[in-house]
């Protein structure tokens, strides 16, 4: 066990000496947001009584990689598996890098291996929660269009 700041466990998950699943690694980029403790309290706090969304995220399999589909994304479906029975995942024959050029509203988190994510993010949050910051383990840039 270490402990470690939302920004050293991100490097060191980069860097392959930790790894953490992509609910972690996009919960750990919103943490990244916040300076210290208090400033985190201080948010949690202001906006506790907002309420909450329900998520699933949505796979979709790429030829070359996956994407983690989240609400609010252009891809996610109307009518998402919340349950987790399904197993929905969707595909298609495109490349990652295209399914980004070709879109423009993002929620999504990009996988192109177990230690190589990114997150896309450029529509509004709800309920007064704050966007994670993009970060991106390969540093390939798809903000073209965001």
């Amino acid at each position: 066990f270490q402990w470690s700041s939302p920004l050293e466990a991100i490097e060191r998950f980069k860097s392959q000496e930790i790894w953490f699943p992509p609910p972690q690694f996009y919960e750990l980029c919103r943490l990244c947001n916040f300076s210290s403790l208090g400033e985190l309290q201080q948010f949690s706090s202001a906006r506790a009584l907002e309420g909450c969304e329900r998520w699933m995220p949505v796979m979709l399999s790429a030829a070359d990689g996956f994407i983690q589909l989240l609400p609010g994304d252009e891809l996610y479906p109307e009518d998402p598996d919340y349950t987790g029975e399904k197993k929905m995942v969707m595909s298609t024959d495109k490349k990652v890098e295209d399914l980004m050029k070709e879109g423009g509203i993002f929620h999504r988190i990009v996988i192109k291996n177990t230690n190589n994510l990114a997150i896309y993010v450029n529509v509004q949050a709800k309920y007064k929660h704050i966007n994670p910051l993009m970060m991106n383990c390969d540093n390939l840039d798809y903000n073209s269009r965001l």
